[in-house]
C-alpha cells in the first residue's frame, strides 16, 4: 500500500490509534498515533485536524482487517496482526460513523484479510484518542440539530404515533412510517411523528439506476442491505394526508420524496404529481422537495408546475465515467441529469447537490477540477456534503479501475477551494425550508 509519510518532526500532537480485542472491546494503543486513510494514501491523524467525536457517532470495529497504525518510537507506518503489548491476541480497527452534519476527512485505516468481505453499508471515518476523549476525522458542515437523537424522546415518539393513528387512521404510508421510526430508527421519521423539522414521503417502490451502495435494495450482491423497500405505493391522498399533517404542526415544515426506504421517486410520478396538486389546493406553506437521481428531465418539469418546491440530485462525482460506475444507471444517463438541474434553474426552483464523498476519490486532483466545472456550467444552490455509505477501500478500487485518481487534496482543501470560488453556493446537509433559501440568497447579495 502507498503511503503518504510524515516524520516525527513534523507530527504536532498527534492523536492515539484506537483498535478493538476479539471481544469488540475498544481501547487506546500507547506509542501509536491513529492513521486515517484516503484510497491507498495514509496521514497521520493529529489533534489539530480533527474533532471531538460527535454526540450520536458510533464507533464500529472492522472484522477481517488489520488496523494501520504509526509506530512514533520506529517513526513509520505499521499493520498491526497482533496486539504489540499481548503478543498472539489480534487486534481489529476501529471506525467511526459520524452523526449527520459531518464529512469525513479520512477513512479508517487497515488491509483486509484474504477471507475479508465487504463492509456493510456504512461510513467508516477515522478515529483516536486525545486526552480524554474519542476524536474523529470530520469536519462539520450542518449545524442543525435535525437528526440529533437527544431532541427524539421515544415517549414524545410513541406519543406522536398515537395521535397520528387517531389522525389517519387507515392511511397506509402513516403505518409505514411507524415502522420506519420503530424498526429503522430513521430520525426523518420520528421527526414526522414528534412534528418537527422535514417529514419523509416514500412512495416508490422501482428505481431506474443499480447504486452499487443502495441501501433499500441488493440483488445478485454479496452486500445486504439494511433496510427493505417499500411494497406499496401510497395513493395522492395518503402522500397528501401526511404532508398536510406535517405543515399543520411545523412552520416552515419540509417534506420530501425519495427516501432510504424506497427507489427513486421519479418512477412514482404518476400518483406523486397528484399529491403535489392535492397538497398545493389547501395550502401554500411548507416545502415540497424531492430527493432524486434527475434522470427525467420532462417528468420533473411536470412535477415543478403541479407544485413541486426543490429539488436535490444525488452524485458521487461530476465525471460521467465515475458516476456511470456507481449508479447504473437504466434508460438515462449523465446529460439527463445535467439537463433536469438545468431546468429546474431556469423554472426558478431550488437545487442541492447530493455529494456523496469518500476521501480518496472525491478530493482526488482531477475530481475537484471536474466538480468545479460542473458548478460553473450549473449555478445551483446548495451542496449536501454527505458521506458515502459503503466499503471506503474497495469503492477507491472500483473507481481507481474506471478513471486514474492520483494522489487526494484532502477533503478540507477541497471544501475551502469550493468556497472561495463559489461563495454564493451554501453549504450543508439537510434540505432547508424554502424560505432559508431566499434569505441566504437575499444575504449574499447584499
Amino acid at each position: 500500500m502507498m503511503s503518504t509519510m510524515k516524520k516525527n518532526a513534523d507530527i504536532i500532537n498527534p492523536i492515539t490509534a484506537v483498535v478493538a480485542d476479539s471481544n469488540g472491546e475498544i481501547f487506546d494503543l500507547e506509542g501509536y498515533a491513529a492513521v486515517g486513510m484516503a484510497g491507498n494514501h495514509l496521514e497521520i491523524l493529529t489533534a489539530s485536524e480533527t474533532v471531538s467525536m460527535p454526540h450520536g457517532s458510533e464507533l464500529l470495529f472492522l472484522p477481517d482487517r488489520m488496523p494501520i497504525v504509526y509506530n512514533l518510537s520506529l517513526d513509520q507506518f505499521e499493520t498491526l496482526e497482533e496486539n504489540p503489548y499481548q503478543p498472539g491476541e489480534p487486534l481489529f480497527p476501529v471506525a467511526v460513523f459520524n452523526s449527520p452534519g459531518y464529512v469525513n476527512t479520512a477513512t479508517c485505516a487497515y488491509e483486509e484479510e484474504d477471507q475479508a468481505g465487504y463492509l456493510p453499508l456504512f461510513s467508516y471515518g477515522a478515529a483516536g484518542w486525545y486526552q480524554d476523549g474519542f476524536c474523529s476525522a470530520a469536519i462539520q458542515v450542518d449545524e442543525e440539530p435535525r437528526q440529533d437523537l437527544r431532541l427524539m424522546k421515544m415517549e414524545k415518539v410513541q406519543a406522536g404515533i398515537r395521535a397520528m393513528r387517531n389522525q389517519l387512521p387507515d392511511n397506509r404510508l402513516r403505518k409505514h412510517l411507524e415502522k420506519c421510526a420503530l424498526e429503522y430508527a430513521c430520525p426523518a421519521a420520528k421527526n414526522f411523528f414528534i412534528g418537527r423539522c422535514e417529514a419523509p414521503l416514500p412512495t416508490s417502490r422501482k428505481c431506474n439506476a443499480r447504486c452499487i451502495g443502495c441501501i433499500s435494495l441488493q440483488k445478485e450482491s454479496a452486500i445486504k442491505s439494511p433496510q427493505n423497500r417499500i411494497t406499496f405505493t401510497p395513493a395522492p391522498e395518503e402522500i397528501a394526508g401526511v404532508a398536510l399533517a406535517h405543515f399543520q404542526k411545523v412552520k416552515q415544515g419540509v417534506v420530501s420524496f425519495g427516501q432510504g426506504c424506497e427507489g427513486d421517486p421519479l418512477m412514482a410520478a404518476h400518483v406523486i404529481g397528484p399529491a403535489i396538486a392535492k397538497i398545493r389546493s389547501k395550502t401554500s406553506h411548507g416545502t415540497i422537495n424531492m430527493n432524486t437521481n434527475a434522470s427525467l428531465p420532462d417528468v420533473l418539469s411536470t412535477l415543478f408546475d403541479q407544485g413541486l418546491d426543490s429539488i436535490r440530485v444525488s452524485m458521487n462525482s461530476a465525471r460521467k465515467e465515475l458516476y456511470t460506475a456507481y449508479f447504473r444507471p437504466i434508460d438515462y444517463c449523465f446529460e439527463d441529469v445535467e439537463a433536469s438541474i438545468d431546468m429546474a434553474i431556469q423554472k426558478g426552483k431550488r437545487v442541492a447537490i447530493n455529494y456523496l464523498n469518500c476521501p480518496g476519490v472525491s478530493d482526488s486532483e482531477k475530481e475537484a477540477d471536474a466538480f468545479q466545472t460542473f458548478l460553473e456550467r450549473h449555478p445551483v444552490n446548495l451542496i449536501q456534503w454527505r458521506n458515502l455509505n459503503f466499503d471506503p477501500f474497495r469503492y477507491w478500487k472500483i473507481m481507481s479501475e474506471v478513471v486514474s485518481l492520483g494522489e487526494p487534496l484532502g477533503m478540507k482543501s477541497l471544501l475551502e477551494r469550493i468556497r472561495v470560488r463559489f461563495p454564493e453556493i451554501l453549504f450543508g446537509y439537510f434540505n432547508p425550508p424554502k424560505e432559508r433559501f431566499e434569505k441566504a440568497i437575499v444575504s449574499h447579495r447584499k
